[in-house]
Parts: structure tokens; C-alpha cells; sequence
């Protein structure tokens, strides 16, 4: 019989999905996150695990369910024969003689049941817990995939929240999904435990992407990481780590400081802004020299005020208008961030590579982007930008149409290297014609 996996649940990754006990190949436990699977009878455990490995199940992916410790009425309720009326009852939580934190786990195993009436009200009582029954579930020892489904139907529920973060057994994938779900006081709370913060990096990666968290937090958790060794997969790593060793990181505090309102400051002006396609921050002045935008200068205003790591992190989870920006500052680390920002497009690079007021790293780093240099424009504008630095723009002097060539051969606003080497491929062409 081949094995069949059918999502449901609203439970997000972890959807705890039961795996049937009838055909368990041993033991009591449920498997979280696979849907309704079938199995051939008697397989071994062995045999088992290597066919959910085969439907892509990791063993880091989620802990088992292990329903041994459970009183009777609530394993029965679990039970492959459980009757229809029994679970339920059991999905709005009656369990006789069942204490909160089995009540809860009983909850999980059912909110994925095959019978869609079951694993909704088992979902909609995890969502609605009553308070005796959650405050005391919330002082037991709970496992992975019970702190896991509470943690996703209260995300937001700060006093549960610092006490699940709390628990012993709480998953990595657990903290990395509620680092990525968190408002700025979850992620104050999450940010706390410094220790388990080490041993998950992952948590720290999500927390830094996160908008909501503030940015003197990031800040903290940032040099954390670099003073500790770890090494982020966040983008512009290195150019964060080098910033955050020269700045003074403050202290956590109940309130947000003066820089955290700032950036929240600036994202907020920033989502207001919607330049049309093709258009820059940037215009220019009767000298031709360019100059911001009349629209553009209250955003310009707070990102000019901020720190170098605080512009690094605007750089990489802000907004176009924010990449165009810091684009052209003059510190280097924050203007490869912003070029290598993965929120950078086509649409802006190719503004930022026809500008003449970028450096020429930020300049190299576009020229070495393979997705970035499929567009002809980018190419054209490498090439007839003098910043470019010679050994990129030549190289893409071949792939130019001859009517660029002609102009770029001639034009006085290029190096006299390119305007030799754009001659020399128009005698080249002419050669093979």
C-alpha cells in the first residue's frame, strides 16, 4: 500500500496531524506534521521512519507525540476506535478525570483528525482555551508538539508567551516561528534568553528580518552573535558584524529608545512612498548633480540620523525607495548592503547603476550579479558609467548593440579606455562582416 499524506489543519508547520495509531508500528505516539498516512501493516520502525524520511520528514522537523504518559480516558479518546460522540466531546475539551495539560495534548492529537468536524472543534477549543485549563497546562512540563501548537494559537498572548518560552522542551522550529510571527513585545521577550539565542542562531536571523522588532534590539542580538562567533545567514553579514563592534549597543529597557522610534519612524514614512516604475529618489540639478526629491527628503531626513548598523538593517528589509538611498551613501558598508539587499530589483538597479554618485564597489557588486547584468539596460549603464571600475565595464563591452557602441565611442562622458574599447569592438564586428 503506498503511503498517502493529506494536509489539514490551520496549524501552520507544525500542524499536528496525527499519525493513526492502528498502524503505529509500535508503541504509543503521534507524528506532527504529516496528515493521514497509511502504512502497511507490521511494518518494522525501522522501515517506518525510512518511508516518512522518504516523504521528505526530518527528524529535526518536529518530535513525536508521546501519549504513554496519558490517563485512560484520554488515550481512548486518541484511539483508532474511538467513537465519533467520544472525540468529540474530547475536541471540546471534556475529559473526565484528565488533567489541564492532558486535556491539551488530547487537543492536539484531535485538532488533525480525519473526521473534519472533530479537528475543527479541537482547533477552535486550542484558540479558546479556558483559563483554568490553559493556566494550568502553562505550569506543566509540556512536550515540543503541545508548547508548539499553543505557541501558534497565541502568538500574541504575552503572558503565556514568556512562560512557553519558558519550558524546557520548547523546539527550535517552535522559537524560529514565533521570532518570525512577533510583534515588538514578543520579540522583546524572545530576545531575553541569550543562551538558548546562541544555540539557535536561526531565532536570531528571524528576529533581525523582523520589522516589528526594534531596532536596538536587533542591534543587541547582532552583537551578541558577532562577539560570540556565531555567524549569521543574514544578508550583508559582514558588513553588519564590522559596523556593530564601533557602536555603543544600550541596554534593554520597558521603552523604546530614541533610535527605535526613529527607524519605526522612517519605515512608516517609507511605506507612504510609491515611486512610479523607473523612477528615482533622485533628481537632477541645473549643474547636473543629483539631488533628493522634494517627496523624498522627510525618509532621507531620519535615515541620515541613523547609525551604520541602522542603515545596514534598513537596507536590508526596507522598501526600493529605501535601497535607492542608501545606495549612495558614502559609508561603504552601508551601500553594499543595499545592493546586496535580496528586497533590491532590477528596477533598482538599474537607477543605481546609471548614477554617477555611487561608489565604484557598489558599482562591482551590480557588475558581478549575474541576475542583475541579464538586463541590457544594466549592462548599458555599467559600461557608460566612468565610475565603473575598467575591468567590468570592458568585459561588457561585447555584449552592447552597435548603435550604443557608436555613441559610447563618441561620447565625452566616458573614460578614454572604454571609448577606445567600444571602437575597437565596432572594427571587430566590422570584420567579421
Amino acid at each position: 500500500m503506498a503511503p498517502t499524506a493529506t494536509p489539514k489543519g490551520p496549524l501552520g508547520g507544525m500542524d499536528l496531524r496525527r499519525w493513526p495509531h492502528s498502524l503505529q508500528p509500535a508503541g504509543h505516539t503521534c507524528i506532527p506534521g504529516l496528515g493521514s498516512i497509511s502504512w502497511q501493516i507490521g511494518a518494522s520502525r525501522t522501515a517506518t521512519r525510512e518511508r516518512l524520511r522518504d516523504l521528505g520528514y526530518r527528524a529535526d522537523m518536529s518530535p513525536e507525540l508521546d501519549l504513554e504518559g496519558l490517563p485512560p480516558p484520554a488515550k481512548k479518546a486518541l484511539s483508532p476506535g474511538a467513537p465519533p460522540p467520544l472525540k468529540l466531546m474530547a475536541a471540546k475539551g471534556v475529559i473526565p478525570g484528565a488533567k489541564p495539560a492532558d486535556i491539551v495534548t488530547v487537543l492536539c492529537g484531535l485538532a488533525a483528525d480525519g473526521d473534519a468536524k472533530v479537528a475543527e472543534a479541537a482547533q477552535t477549543t486550542l484558540k479558546d482555551l479556558p483559563p483554568p485549563v490553559l493556566s494550568g497546562a502553562l505550569n506543566a512540563d509540556l512536550q515540543a508538539p503541545v508548547i508548539h501548537a499553543l505557541c501558534e494559537t497565541r502568538p500574541h498572548d504575552h503572558d503565556s508567551l514568556g512562560q512557553l518560552l519558558r519550558m524546557p522542551r520548547i523546539a527550535t522550529e517552535t522559537l524560529e516561528l514565533l521570532a518570525e510571527r512577533a510583534d515588538e513585545k514578543a520579540g522583546e521577550i524572545i530576545a531575553t534568553n541569550e543562551q538558548r539565542l546562541l544555540q539557535a542562531p536561526g531565532v536570531i536571523e528571524r528576529l533581525y528580518m523582523n520589522k516589528n522588532v526594534r531596532m536596538s534590539t536587533a542591534d543587541r542580538l547582532l552583537e551578541l552573535a558577532v562577539r560570540n562567533g556565531v555567524e549569521l545567514g543574514i544578508p550583508a553579514f559582514r558588513e553588519a558584524a564590522e559596523a556593530i563592534q564601533d557602536e555603543l549597543i544600550p541596554e534593554a529597557s520597558e521603552e523604546p529608545t530614541f533610535d527605535d522610534v526613529l527607524f519605526a519612524e522612517a519605515q512608516e514614512i517609507s511605506a507612504q512612498i510609491a515611486l512610479s516604475e523607473g523612477e528615482d529618489t533622485h533628481e537632477l540639478d541645473e549643474e547636473g548633480n543629483e539631488r533628493v526629491k522634494e517627496q523624498i527628503k522627510p525618509l532621507w531626513a531620519r535615515i541620515s540620523q541613523m547609525t551604520t548598523s541602522q542603515k545596514i538593517r534598513a537596507a536590508v528589509i526596507g522598501k526600493g525607495e529605501d535601497l535607492l538611498l542608501l545606495a549612495r551613501d558614502p559609508n561603504r558598508l552601508v551601500s553594499a548592503a543595499a545592493v546586496q539587499s535580496p528586497r533590491m530589483r532590477e528596477r533598482e538597479a538599474i537607477q543605481i547603476s546609471a548614477s554617477r554618485s555611487v561608489s565604484d564597489e557598489v558599482l562591482r557588486i551590480i557588475a558581478r550579479n549575474k541576475e542583475f547584468t541579464r538586463s541590457y539596460q544594466i549592462k548599458l549603464n555599467l559600461v557608460s558609467n566612468p565610475r565603473t571600475p575598467l575591468t567590468f565595464a570592458s568585459s561588457l563591452i561585447p555584449h552592447l548593440r552597435e548603435g550604443d557602441l557608436r555613441q559610447i565611442a563618441r561620447s565625452k562622458n566616458v573614460t578614454g579606455a572604454i571609448s577606445r574599447a567600444a571602437k575597437q569592438q565596432m572594427s571587430r564586428k566590422a570584420d567579421r562582416r
